[in-house]
C-alpha cells in the first residue's frame, strides 16, 4: 500500500468525497471513558473551505450532553462498496441557531424531528484535527481482480491502494 498525504484544498476535497460517499459514520464521544460511547450518524454536509463536518442531532441526546462535557470526538466512515475508509479525530461544537439548522437541514430528518423548527433540533459541527484515509486506487472490483491475478501468477502485481493523512 502506498502512502499519499494530501494537504489543504486537495485534502479537504478528499475528505468531502470519502465522507459524503459513505454518508453514515460511527461517532464516538467521551474518548477516555470505557466503553467509549459510539453511535451511527449521518453526515449532512462537509464544508469545502474548512473541512468541517455537520450532523443533525437532538438537543436532549446523550451525544449532545457528552460533547458539552468533552468536545473531542472520533468519527469513522466505512464505504465498504468502494473499499474506502476514513478516520477523523476532531473538536465538536453544538449549534442551536435557526440559521445553522436551516443551512444543514435535510428532509430525511423529518423522520426524527417535526420539521426544522422543532425545538429539539441542533447541529453538531466537527472541526477535523487529525484525519487518516485508506482508499483503493482502481475501485473494489478491479482491485479484487488484480489481487486474484497476483495470487495465481506472481504476487508482485497487486497494489493494495493508497493510505495517508489529510492535513485540512
Amino acid at each position: 500500500m502506498s502512502t499519499e498525504n494530501l494537504f489543504k484544498q486537495e485534502a479537504r476535497e478528499k475528505l468531502k468525497e470519502l465522507a459524503e460517499d459513505a454518508r453514515v459514520c460511527m461517532m464516538s464521544t467521551l474518548l477516555d471513558k470505557r466503553p467509549i460511547p459510539t453511535r451511527p450518524m449521518t453526515v449532512q454536509h462537509v464544508c469545502e473551505e474548512t473541512g468541517k463536518l455537520f450532523f443533525l442531532s437532538s438537543k436532549g441526546s446523550n451525544k449532545n450532553y457528552e460533547i458539552k462535557d468533552d468536545s473531542e470526538v472520533q468519527i469513522t466512515f466505512s464505504n465498504k462498496g468502494n473499499s474506502e475508509y476514513l478516520s477523523i479525530y476532531g473538536t465538536a461544537k453544538i449549534h442551536t441557531d435557526q440559521e445553522t439548522i436551516d443551512k444543514h437541514w435535510s428532509t430525511m430528518a423529518n423522520a426524527w424531528f417535526n420539521g426544522k423548527e422543532d425545538p429539539e433540533v441542533s447541529v453538531i459541527s466537527v472541526e477535523p484535527k487529525d484525519v487518516r484515509y485508506w482508499d483503493t486506487k482502481n475501485g473494489k472490483w478491479v482491485d479484487m481482480a488484480l489481487m486474484a491475478y497476483a495470487a495465481i501468477v506472481d504476487g508482485k502485481t497487486f497494489d493494495e491502494g493508497v493510505k495517508g493523512n489529510l492535513e485540512v
